[in-house]
């Protein structure tokens, strides 16, 4: 379908950024005449130079999130067109001569004194400012010199060619062969290889699971290298920085406990029994007499009869959100009805989901819409992200209105979970039943399970660098299988194949990131069970936390919302609700 078939109510209102092309190109002509903050460098420390530095900076900011995510979603719309393209490297060359211009801000600020920032955050003209100086205040000790920032930024351009070499050689030089699917004969790709394990045929799944692995094997000393490289580079930052380990950097950057990692693996590590029996479970169900990897996301349940039109889907989410209030529903409604909302796949449309949103403005969503339960779930998910940004811009100013990525997943993730109770409580059908418990196991298993698998291999690759031990394609492979029997059981075979799984997750290039699925999952699993427990005071709570944006810790903010994750119990009962719900199947299943 051509983008100019789709009828105008489901197409984005873009219109709401800009009324045209010529409107944005004005825009970031003026945008380029602000770049002059280097003109304050050296006054920071008078307070009335130092707030008309916040307030320009502010201004300017505003107006590139505006210039960008006009430039983004115009490129989104159709990628084949060579002028928005154009727009979205003139943004990368507008944020680079920004952030050179500022490079003097926080050296600057992080040589103030601990009085002179402290008087600051208690003076109410910087308010929107206090937890920001908070956190300069705390990361003082870990600032270092102009002279040494200097060689650390150089050293950041080389630095970076880890990660921009594994996706190199992750998108374009991987030896990925042919493989016949649905009749043709096509190359086989990541998003390919993801459809065919989810597919019945397991033939079919067996040859791309040996094919897709052949591939990163034959590549496994460079991809090792890569990695290697890529998990120094993390040795020397911390180091440089003054932080005692990799994860102990990773968590002072985000502003979070070390008490909620600890949590994750230790909570995780005791409900391995469950795991280990949904394992076992699922191959009593295929009946098959091994169970390999490439039989993990075989459908156990047969396909569902629930295919929606868009707009029916949509009535149906904000229905099954009820328990979120009147409010929350008007504006689930708001944006469907004023076009928040690009929903149809047309040619050269970027594939996928996602949502953004523009200060001043409301939010908007890309979709792919087609008639699948999961695209049900999918319109859920984006709108959640979409309400906690309207909630978080509503309510705090802008230098505190962007949360953090520590609680980027909980608001999408809340939507997904009320809506799979309601479906749940609302079918009549056994076999949807069966279906949805199948896919709610199925989520936490790859989102809670994998993810805290995947973090307890990283920290322990980050620890034998930190104690001088190299990393080796060997002894790499062993720890992960290692961990693979530990969290899986001996109910799935356990091949070289998949103990070479670490080399190709492009997570592990951004270090100390997966764990914060796994915590999303949880505090969302709460906060639902809150909110469908409890009623109207625990929604109060989970609409502080949504207000909160960045105006406190991330950790902190979970705890408006009743969840606290320095405390064992938030894990504890998402780990029962998956001992629950896998009870629940299996007494459907009539095992």
């Amino acid at each position: 379908m051509q983008r100019s078939e789709v009828k105008e109510q489901y197409k984005w209102a873009i219109e709401d950024v800009y009324a045209s092309d010529e409107a944005w190109e004005s825009d970031y002509d003026r945008a380029l005449s602000m770049i002059n903050f280097s003109k304050y460098a050296g006054t920071l420390g008078d307070k009335s130079k130092l707030f008309e530095y916040l307030k320009a900076s502010e201004d300017f900011m505003k107006l590139v999130e505006k210039l960008a995510v006009y430039a983004y979603m115009k490129h989104d719309e159709d990628a084949r067109i060579a002028k928005y393209t154009s727009y979205n490297s003139k943004i990368g060359m507008l944020f680079s001569k920004y952030a050179e211009d500022v490079a003097f801000y926080e050296p600057e600020m992080a040589s103030m004194s601990e009085e002179y920032l402290k008087s600051l955050i208690a003076d109410e003209k910087f308010s929107d400012y206090d937890y920001q100086f908070g956190q300069l205040l705390k990361r003082k000790e870990h600032v270092l010199g102009e002279g040494e920032e200097k060689l650390i930024a150089l050293a950041g351009e080389t630095f970076s060619t880890f990660k921009e070499t594994f996706g190199m050689i992750d998108n374009a030089d991987l030896p990925l062969p042919e493989i016949e699917f649905e009749g043709q004969k096509v190359k086989l790709s990541h998003g390919l290889y993801g459809l065919i394990m989810r597919c019945p045929d397991r033939q079919k799944r067996k040859e791309a699971y040996e094919k897709y692995y052949a591939a990163y094997n034959s590549l496994l000393n460079t991809l090792t290298s890569t990695y290697y490289g890529n998990v120094k580079k993390d040795v020397f930052y911390s180091k440089a920085y003054k932080f005692n380990s990799c994860l102990e950097r990773a968590l002072f950057e985000e502003d979070v406990d070390r008490a909620v990692y600890d949590n994750l693996l230790s909570s995780v590590a005791k409900s391995f029994p469950a795991m280990h029996r949904y394992i076992s479970d699922r191959k009593r169900i295929l009946g098959y007499d091994k169970l390999y990897f490439y039989d993990i996301y075989a459908p156990l349940v047969g396909d569902v009869d629930f295919k929606m039109s868009y707009d029916d889907a949509y009535d149906y989410v904000i229905k099954g959100l009820a328990p979120l209030g009147k409010e929350y529903q008007a504006l689930l409604k708001k944006g469907h009805d004023e076009r928040w909302i690009d929903v149809e796949e047309t040619e050269g449309k970027r594939s996928g989901a996602y949502s953004t949103g523009i200060t001043g403005i409301h939010p908007f969503v890309l979709l792919n819409y087609q008639p699948t339960l999961n695209e049900v779930f999918t319109i859920a998910h984006e709108m959640g992200h979409s309400l906690h940004t309207y909630f978080s811009s509503l309510n705090q100013p802008y230098a505190k209105s962007d949360y953090r990525i520590f609680v980027a997943e909980v608001a999408s993730t809340v939507n997904e979970v009320l809506l799979l109770k309601f479906m749940l409580k609302e079918a009549k059908d056994e076999n949807l039943k069966k279906y949805l418990l199948n896919y709610y196991l199925d989520t936490i298993r790859a989102t809670m399970h994998r993810q805290t698998l995947f973090a307890e291999f990283e920290f322990k690759a980050h620890d034998m660098v930190e104690n001088g031990e190299p990393l080796t394609k060997e002894n790499l492979c062993s720890l992960y299988a290692e961990l693979g029997k530990k969290y899986y059981g001996e109910d799935i075979e356990h091949d070289y194949n998949i103990s070479c799984e670490w080399c190709r997750i492009p997570h592990f290039y951004t270090a100390f990131y997966v764990y914060k699925y796994s915590t999303g999952i949880i505090t969302a699993m709460n906060i639902a069970n809150r909110i469908l427990t409890i009623g109207e005071s625990a929604v109060k709570d989970y609409f502080k936390f949504l207000s909160g944006g960045s105006s406190t810790d991330p950790v902190s903010l979970l705890k408006y919302a009743g969840v606290d994750l320095t405390l064992p119990q938030p894990f504890e009962f998402a780990m029962k609700e998956f001992d629950d719900t896998l009870r629940e199947f299996e007494k459907l299943m009539g095992l």
